[in-house]
């Protein structure tokens, strides 16, 4: 194989790793916007279920039956 072939041959190869590389980055950034939305959603969702255990006191007491 003459150099100026394996030259090219390198060349191609490279450009492909590098749109791998770039489909992959865009991959993992989307990856990260999507677990920091998640995140906010859990602490708004942690937020709200704590709002409700102290408007209803402690999960371990029970409330009295309705006939009382």
């Amino acid at each position: 194989m003459s150099a100026d072939r394996r030259i090219i041959e390198l060349e191609t190869r490279q450009a492909f790793q590098d749109d791998t590389i770039q489909a992959l980055n865009d991959v993992v950034a989307e990856q990260g916007r999507v677990i920091e939305r998640l995140q906010l959603q859990m602490a708004e969702l942690i937020k709200r279920y704590e709002e409700m255990v102290g408007q209803y006191g402690n999960e371990g007491e029970e409330a009295p039956p309705p006939h009382y």
